[in-house]
């Protein structure tokens, strides 16, 4: 058994090794533009993140400005932390990166089936929504080397100490090892892929919820004389949240003289909700007639999504009433038995 175990350790080792030295330049690039997004999400959310700092700490003066300046730190230095590395990777240096995903480039590289099939068809439909157009084959590719790298380096790596444990004579904690960090190894691999599709779902939620209160906006906007497309920047302008970017998103491309119909067919496919869709699709086929005519389309999409929203709102409350009622009986029994016991004991001391 146990050359068995160390057989099938130095196997997968020697691929992951084999396959790490056949990285071509075209490999490094792919990691190293991925890596370069990675970085520019991350500055992003930084940078948000002390704005919002600034504006709270406008609100307080004196001792209780300093007091504030404390508890509320700058992200200063990681910021210049991430756009050194980011400026070391543009000039070329390779050393940020992820050496363990290596491998996983080089397999998609070499075997067109991965980058064909029906994996990467869906890591890919989910990437669009999350990253657009631009970045989402990059993205694909760097979470598709990580699914395909990780577990030959995972699994290798705990079968090689589950083997060493077992030679040295404690073949219960080995044969442990080497079972149970398997599994772990291959739903931790899962859990990467799964929580692409999980973001993607708690998006669109997130959409859905929000796209009320846009609607509202544009409906007030147009129907107060104000031409779509001007309605459209403003509003896409006065939040920071999900679908304010991505008609941020849609207004750049208008101004950038991309025709209205590219524009918002790309938004209809980087929101992916049927309310998005509806919306866009109102607007395009009403784009030559007057304010008049889009407003009331506005209007009525405006009543029926806050009518919907307060049909959801109702759904998630009886949800989560049902959900609250295990607990609550719990409680309950718990309150019941720390009551009956004492009495039980006084009865029984008569």
């Amino acid at each position: 058994m146990l050359i068995i175990i160390m057989s099938f350790s130095t196997a997968l080792m020697a691929a992951w090794l084999i396959l790490l030295w056949r990285a071509n330049k075209e490999d490094w690039i792919s990691a190293a533009y991925s890596k370069v997004v990675d970085n520019a999400a991350a500055l992003k959310k930084l940078k948000m993140k002390d704005e919002l700092r600034l504006e709270k700490l406008k609100r307080f003066h004196g001792v209780m400005a300093i007091a504030a300046r404390l508890f509320l730190r700058s992200h200063e230095k990681e910021i210049e932390k991430i756009e050194a590395a980011d400026k070391r990777l543009k000039s070329g240096d390779m050393k940020g990166l992820n050496i363990l995903i290596m491998p996983g480039y080089v397999l998609q590289r070499e075997f067109e089936a991965i980058g064909k099939g029906g994996l990467h068809k869906r890591i890919m439909t989910n990437s669009y929504e999350l990253y657009g157009k631009k970045h989402a084959a990059d993205k694909t590719k760097q979470l598709l080397a990580k699914l395909l790298s990780y577990p030959l380096i995972g699994v290798a790596a705990t079968l090689a100490i589950g083997a060493m444990l077992i030679g040295l004579g404690s073949t219960t904690a080995g044969a442990a090892i080497v079972g149970i960090g398997t599994v772990l190894i291959i739903v931790l691999v899962y859990a990467m892929y799964d929580e692409l599709s999980d973001r993607v779902k708690k998006r669109r939620i997130a959409i859905g919820k929000q796209f009320p209160g846009v609607v509202s906006k544009l409906a007030l906007l147009v129907t107060s004389g104000m031409i779509m497309d001007r309605a459209w920047k403003e509003t896409s302008y006065s939040r920071e949240s999900e679908i304010y970017l991505e008609m941020r998103k849609t207004a750049e491309e208008l101004d950038n003289l991309v025709s209205p119909e590219i524009a918002y067919n790309n938004f209809i496919n980087r929101c992916n909700t049927k309310e998005t869709a509806r919306l866009a699709a109102a607007i395009m086929q009403n784009l030559s007639k007057g304010n008049a005519e889009i407003g009331r389309l506005l209007k009525n999409m405006a009543r029926e999504a806050w009518q919907e929203r307060r049909r959801t709102a109702k759904r998630d409350a009886e949800k989560a009433n049902a959900k609250l009622m295990i607990p609550t009986m719990l409680l309950l029994l718990t309150i019941l038995v720390m009551l009956m016991v004492p009495i039980a004991m006084n009865f029984s001391g008569i």
